[in-house]
């Protein structure tokens, strides 16, 4: 890239260069992500191109055909429903996907910018609640369009984002257990330090309210969205005197715990215990009984953000997209009214 490829306004890279008391050549490493800048000196260069506004144009020669997926940890379930649909779109638009691990539920690790700027991809989506501001500004410099696919958080409003309707979804597993003729339910949501667990808890409080039932603090935990959370939580709510007729776990993981505690109690369920999950996994039609739970359209959350990705890339959106897409409850045979 030479400073006649661009300009910012009436400021060329080479007068960015000067600004920055750096070399040309050094200010083209920083924008195509190269590692033998130091630290220092591509935070100043970075600091220059954001005043300036500097965004690399799309479609520029150099990106390859694929799209990152990033997620902070693989060694879940609904993984697999998000690389499928990103990989569905892809392959659609003759692109590759590749898959990196990286950091931690909110955000992935800092070094992680350097690998991504280094392979240049068409763009990429991120399995976070958000991107650190350094993170972003330097997509941004580079024309790297980002999405992230949000199924356990909620990220900033300058961040494109794919999610779905949390609220709404705890608020609908709770009136299905109304409903049936349950009061005394049971909610084990996820992590405190995120919005989705509170957004499902929120619906199951509002639910509760509406049908002007008492919510019992004792049978409200925080789990962790994995098996190992929903048992213990369930298995301290089932050995109260005064145990929980309806449980909503707020994940399918944490439904499975629910189960396993329940079974290693010798209660019934449903006969005896009620019990939601969320997510819809394909798992959820194979567990012994079969699992109630909300719909969350992780297959089209990918395929959706894959979709933004593209059209991004290629400058046909302007504004930054957020979209959320609708739950639904999926009924089997978990649930029941309560007996007596």
């Amino acid at each position: 890239m030479t400073g006649s490829d661009v300009t910012v306004g009436r400021t060329k890279l080479d007068e960015i260069a000067v600004q920055a008391g750096v070399s040309l050549s050094t200010v083209s490493k920083v924008l195509n992500g190269r590692s033998d800048v130091a630290a220092i000196t591509r935070k100043r260069v970075e600091g220059i191109l954001d005043e300036h506004g500097y965004q690399r144009r799309a479609g520029l020669p150099g990106r390859n055909n694929l799209i990152e997926l990033v997620f902070p940890d693989l060694d879940t379930v609904w993984a697999m429903e998000l690389i499928r649909g990103v990989e569905n779109v892809s392959k659609a638009n003759g692109l590759s996907v590749v898959v990196t691990e990286s950091g931690n539920r909110h955000s992935p690790s800092p070094d992680w910018i350097t690998g991504v700027l280094r392979r240049r991809p068409v763009g990429v989506v991120l399995v976070f609640s958000d991107l650190s501001d350094d993170a972003k500004g330097q997509l941004r410099s580079r024309a790297i369009p980002f999405v992230i696919v949000d199924p356990a958080g909620d990220p900033a409003p300058d961040v494109p984002s794919v999610g779905s309707a949390n609220w709404s979804g705890g608020l609908m597993a709770t009136r299905h257990l109304i409903e049936l003729g349950h009061s005394r339910i049971a909610a084990i949501t996820g992590p405190d330090d995120m919005m989705c667990s509170h957004a499902r808890l929120d619906g199951f409080r509002s639910a509760m309210n509406t049908a002007k039932l008492p919510v019992d603090e004792g049978l409200v935990a925080f789990g962790d969205f994995h098996v190992d959370g929903g048992r213990d939580n369930a298995r301290a709510m089932l050995d109260r005197d005064d145990r929980p007729t309806a449980i909503f776990a707020g994940s399918d993981l944490q439904a499975l715990g629910v189960l396993d505690a329940a079974r290693s109690l010798g209660i019934q369920v449903p006969s005896q215990l009620s019990v939601v999950g969320y997510d819809d996994l394909q798992l959820a039609q194979w567990t012994s009984p079969s699992l109630t739970t909300v719909h969350q359209p992780l297959t089209r959350m990918a395929e959706e953000a894959a979709r933004l990705i593209i059209r991004m890339s290629e400058g046909e959106l302007e504004s930054i997209p957020r979209v959320d897409l609708a739950t639904r409850l999926v009924v089997r045979e978990s649930t029941a009214p309560p007996v007596g």
